[in-house]
């Protein structure tokens, strides 16, 4: 199953950049409150509808991080399930499905041990320091519930009339959702 996901936060950085549904472009939201930084680069699936009402949330693994707004098109490996104040807010881990130097990384128990306690680590403190923020981190479950969990965000978002990359699900818009999305 290949999906694109459009990076709103490159790896390395503590600029909490996302995505405007309204008007297109990337505008910084906030500058994270600890001493962080996104352990790899991070964005949205297009065209789905997670738990907590956005788009479906992932984390692409790269050798070298890319840029907000960048398209990649990928492939799921396994999935970080969480909480946050808002309900489930969980995280696809992905790779480049191009890429051929991530072709050995098939599910998450591909993963380094060390490479998941930091995505781990940095989604547990991430939010400490911001006032009425939490977070419940929880486990990691395989490609199989990742690709499970995406194509139900895809239903979500169809049956909400959710279209492209818009996450503000609007009851006056009708019709199919994004014909042409990769799955």
């Amino acid at each position: 199953m290949n999906f694109d996901v459009t990076i709103e936060i490159p790896k390395g950085v503590r600029n909490k950049y996302e995505y405007d549904h309204k008007t297109g472009r990337i505008k910084l939201d906030r500058r994270l409150f600890t001493a962080t930084h996104y352990p790899s680069d991070y964005g949205f699936i297009e065209d789905t509808l997670g738990l907590d009402g956005d788009p479906l949330d992932a984390l692409v693994i790269l050798d070298e991080p890319t840029f907000p707004g960048c398209l990649i098109t990928c492939r799921a490996i396994g999935m970080f399930r969480m909480s946050d104040e808002a309900g489930g807010d969980d995280k696809v881990l992905a790779v480049a499905a191009t890429d051929p130097r991530m072709e050995h990384m098939r599910d998450v128990y591909h993963v380094p041990e060390f490479d998941k306690r930091e995505i781990e680590h940095f989604f547990q403190v991430y939010k400490d320091l911001e006032p009425n923020k939490s977070v419940a981190t929880g486990t990691w479950v395989g490609r199989g519930e990742a690709e499970t969990e995406i194509q139900a965000s895809y239903e979500r978002a169809e049956k909400a009339g959710h279209h492209g990359t818009a996450s503000d699900v609007d009851a006056s818009i009708t019709g199919p959702a994004h014909a042409d999305r990769k799955g």
